[in-house]
This record gives C-alpha cells, sequence and structure tokens, in this order.
C-alpha cells in the first residue's frame, strides 16, 4: 500500500480528521492522567527538514516522537545535500529508505508536492507558503475542546489571504463549519482555494460586521516570514483590521479567539489581548504536540481503537 501523505486537509477525508481531533484529545487526556507511557514508535525515526525556522513546530514534533518512544532528526539546509542542489525527488527516495516519515517545513508548495510524489514513506506538510495544516488539526482540536461540537458554528479570519488562510477555508469545508474572511483589499487568499470552498466560506470587508455574532474570531501577523521588506506598505494596509478586546465583544458571549503565534502584540492584536479570557492561545500551541502525534500515529499505524 503505498504512503499515506498530509499535505493539505484535503488529503484526509471529513471522518478521517474527525477521528484525529478526537484521537488528540485522548492522547492528551492520557498523557495528563498517565505520563508517557504509551510508546509505540520503539526505534522509529521522524526525519524534520527546515528550510524556515520554528519554535513550536520543532518543539512539538520532537517532542511527540520522544514521547511516543521514536527518535526525530532535526535537518536544516546546512546538514544536507539538498542545500548543495541535490535534486528534491533524490532526497525523498534517500530519507524512505532510512526513516519512517518525514516532516517538512518549507517555503515552496510545489516542492514539497515533488519530495511526496517520490517518497515511499509519509510525509508532512509543517508549513508552506500556501498551507499550514497541522496548526489547523490543532486548532480545530482548542476549539472542539473549549465549546464541543465545530459543525455548523461560525469562525472569522481577519487579516492576510496567506496560508493560515488557506487553511482554514479547506478546514470550513472538512470540518463543517463557516467561516468569514476579512481582508484588506488586494489581500483576498488565492481565487481558487475560495471558489473551491463554496458558499460556506464568505469574504466581508469591515471587521466589526465580520465578527458579529461569530464563535470563533482568529487572526495571524500581517507580514509572514519572508514579506519583513513589506511590513510598512502591510501596516498601513491593514490599518482598523486589528483584534480588540472591544472587537471581540462583538462576537457571540462565548467566542474564543486563536492565535497560531508568534503575535505581534501592538499590531495584528491590542497589546492585551492574549490576556484576555477569551483568548486560549497557549492551550492552542500546546495542542500542536497532541494533534500531531494524533496525524503520526494515523499515518504510521491507521487508526487506534
Amino acid at each position: 500500500m503505498s504512503a499515506r501523505h498530509f499535505l493539505t486537509l484535503l488529503d484526509l477525508s471529513a471522518d478521517e480528521l474527525a477521528y484525529l481531533i478526537q484521537r488528540g484529545i485522548t492522547i492528551k487526556n492520557g498523557l495528563k492522567t498517565h505520563g508517557p507511557t504509551y510508546t509505540p514508535f520503539s526505534n522509529r525515526t521522524l526525519a524534520m527538514i527546515f528550510e524556515k525556522s520554528s519554535t513550536r513546530t520543532r518543539v512539538s514534533f520532537e517532542t511527540a516522537m520522544a514521547q511516543f518512544g521514536g527518535h526525530a532528526l532535526f535537518l536544516s539546509p546546512r546538514d544536507t545535500q539538498l542545500g548543495r542542489g541535490e535534486p528534491i525527488g533524490d532526497t525523498a527516495r534517500v530519507l524512505s529508505e532510512m526513516v519512517d516519515a518525514v516532516m517538512i517545513r518549507t517555503f515552496s508548495h510545489a516542492g514539497l508536492e515533488e519530495f511526496a510524489a517520490a517518497s515511499t514513506v509519509p510525509v508532512i506538510n509543517a508549513l508552506t507558503d500556501d498551507y499550514h495544516p497541522c496548526q489547523l488539526l490543532a486548532d480545530v482540536m482548542t476549539w472542539t475542546e473549549c465549546r464541543g461540537s465545530v459543525k455548523g458554528k461560525t469562525a472569522v479570519w481577519i487579516g492576510d489571504g496567506n496560508n493560515m488562510c488557506h487553511s482554514w477555508i479547506n478546514a470550513a469545508r472538512q470540518f463543517g463549519f463557516n467561516l468569514r474572511i476579512c481582508c484588506p483589499e488586494g489581500y483576498d487568499p488565492r481565487h481558487d482555494i475560495l471558489e473551491a470552498a463554496g458558499e460556506c466560506v464568505t469574504l466581508v470587508r469591515d471587521p466589526a460586521e465580520a465578527v458579529k455574532g461569530a464563535d470563533l474570531v482568529t487572526t495571524d501577523v500581517w507580514a509572514s516570514m519572508g514579506q519583513e521588506e513589506e511590513q510598512a506598505k502591510r501596516e498601513k494596509a491593514f490599518a482598523g483590521f486589528q483584534v480588540t478586546e472591544a472587537l471581540l465583544d462583538l462576537a457571540a458571549p462565548d467566542a474564543i479567539f486563536l492565535h497560531c503565534l508568534p503575535a505581534h502584540r501592538g499590531e495584528e492584536i491590542s497589546t492585551t489581548l492574549l490576556d484576555d479570557p477569551r483568548a486560549v492561545v497557549w492551550q492552542e500551541a500546546g495542542n500542536r504536540l497532541h494533534a500531531q502525534k494524533a496525524l503520526i500515529e494515523f499515518l504510521l499505524l491507521g487508526k487506534v481503537d
């Protein structure tokens, strides 16, 4: 049987994604109760290729493999022949002979797809310029823990139509919630991704209108990694799109706020928003570990009873 890859949320069925959310919660509760006693990956290795830096991604994947009894191998461009021009497919074929799975955090989504096409072991997208599906597993897990089933509820994305926005669009499709996207003109998500989502996603220009009655509000930095030279231009374009406590007051009384982090306080969020009890970003960040454990387990072992 060919390897299952996780490059976007669309690579798994809605039922499989729902299973991962509940499995992540079960793994988390088991860890709290019994400690890291469940070790199904003795002598298994996850190769972690990082072309973009990270805190949460590296720590969560490395810890996940350690707690599962396996090993995570950190590889930067300086540590591999990829940094010296080896073809992506050749690297994928070599690693497939040596490791059990590969996690990649990179720029080009097309390059990730090329790697996965040549790999005979599961490949996990830990962020590309187009998508960040692992973050959405943690986000939906957090939303579920806090408020139960997300089906039929309403989430609001405020900010850039970036890789996180694209993954929120795919999440709305797969998990059955409604998504309002609020971007300034010129910063919309990719049209093809938006169009494919159909009626479950709507575009709204006014942040106050977008968050009215919403169950969840989320955002991201205005200038993503690699866009730092656009900072001043983006600050001007996104003026008025800052998420504040007052904006959150317009959402449903039990609304929660998420942010994939790192956050730029005083830019996309007010300086004090992360201290608001409606902000569950630390729980969200911690859930990267548990959701990704469920993902790795599923890709290597299938569903576990």
